[in-house]
């Protein structure tokens, strides 16, 4: 097994140099001598890497910087004007771990969420497809690993791309160039929106907006600008998000069809690879129990389940596909889901299959 420091630097060799380039390697350093991270990460030494111990003890320190806990921070941090140099970083840094090491403690045990409202863009193009094959314009949208549920709120981002667009102009999001390859808009209406997730994040308190904004990271400008955007229109349309594993509340919801002329829209992205196998087995056993009783389309933007191994035995990169699948009683049916395209893991841009 991987040691937790060598998690830490393995995840450091693949970032560009900056501040948490540096961090990353100086956590690491400090772990294997039995620093003050080690007393942090006590309890996480056998963590499995897809448990990113690293991100969640960054995005803690970063609340401390966001909250003012610890303002002289902020110099280091490029979303709050930051500046300066992180070559000396940890000389600033390892004092404030000393300070906080319970607070930090707690902050591993929050998964890592940004809710990134980019991926909105490859729900809405599955949108597009699956609107204009099954000619149902009305739209229930349920999304699992919803996490504040930002990306319920599509319809409500303005999203344009080469002599297209979509949603009103005035929009606080705008996502511009967003899709790689011909769109044609087809015009639906979201009749009721809603998500589950196993840690529901509230967007419309100052916590809940604190611990979406720590896990995007400080140097990643545009992430920032359209998170502060999406959390803006959040304040005014808030969404319900559920506590509840996907299998079981996707049950709940798909029990009884909705009105007719509705098509279901069950979406999620970048989030089955966090699943365990019986939880990404139930929910596609009742997704398909449900294709007889109503017209469903399942939009998913994710890692492609097998991944052949690179040159140094690593994995080899593939970038998130976006799929379609859609079915209705008596009617159309996919029997696999289709692939529409490939997304950046930020969701834009989405490079459609027909442009490549």
């Amino acid at each position: 097994m991987t040691s937790l420091a060598d998690q830490f630097r393995r995840h450091a060799r693949h970032l560009p140099d900056g501040l948490y380039r540096t961090l990353m390697l100086s956590m690491a350093e400090d772990l294997q001598a039995g620093g003050v991270v080690a007393e942090i990460c006590r309890d996480w030494a056998d963590a499995p890497a897809n448990a990113v111990v690293q991100l969640r003890l960054l995005a803690g320190v970063q609340r401390l910087a966001l909250s003012r806990a610890e303002p002289q921070l902020a110099m280091y941090y490029p979303n709050l004007g930051g500046a300066a140099s992180p070559a000396e970083a940890w000389r600033d840094f390892e004092p404030v771990l000393r300070r906080h090491v319970d607070e930090l403690r707690q902050a591993l045990t929050i998964a890592p969420q940004t809710n990134e409202p980019g991926r909105s863009v490859p729900l809405l193009v599955g949108l597009f497809d699956a609107v204009g094959r099954s000619g149902l314009s009305s739209v229930r949208l349920l999304e699992l690993g919803a996490s504040a549920g930002l990306n319920l709120l599509t319809d409500r981002f303005f999203i344009a791309g080469e002599g297209w667009s979509h949603g009103p102009a005035s929009s606080p999001l705008r996502l511009t160039e967003a899709v790689l390859g011909p769109v044609a808009p087809v015009p639906f209406t979201v009749v009721d929106r809603r998500g589950c997730d196993l840690a529901p994040v509230d967007a419309t308190t100052v916590e809940g907006r604190l611990r979406l904004t720590s896990f995007v990271w400080p140097h990643d400008l545009h992430r920032h600008e359209r998170l502060r955007a999406a959390l803006a229109i959040a304040a005014s349309h808030p969404v319900t998000v559920d506590s509840a594993p996907a299998s079981a509340w996707l049950a709940s919801m798909l029990q009884s069809p909705p009105a007719d002329g509705v098509l279901t829209v069950v979406w999620h992205s970048i989030t089955r690879q966090y699943w365990p196998p019986e939880e990404v087995a139930a929910t596609s056993r009742v997704l398909d129990a449900a294709r007889d009783r109503m017209p469903i389309a399942h939009i998913a933007m994710e890692f492609p389940v097998a991944e052949a191994a690179g040159p140094d035995g690593e994995p080899e990169y593939r970038p998130p596909e976006l799929t379609l699948r859609l079915s209705a009683p008596g009617g159309l049916a996919d029997r696999a889901p289709v692939l529409l395209g490939t997304a950046a893991e930020h969701g834009v841009p989405v490079r459609l299959a027909s442009s490549s």
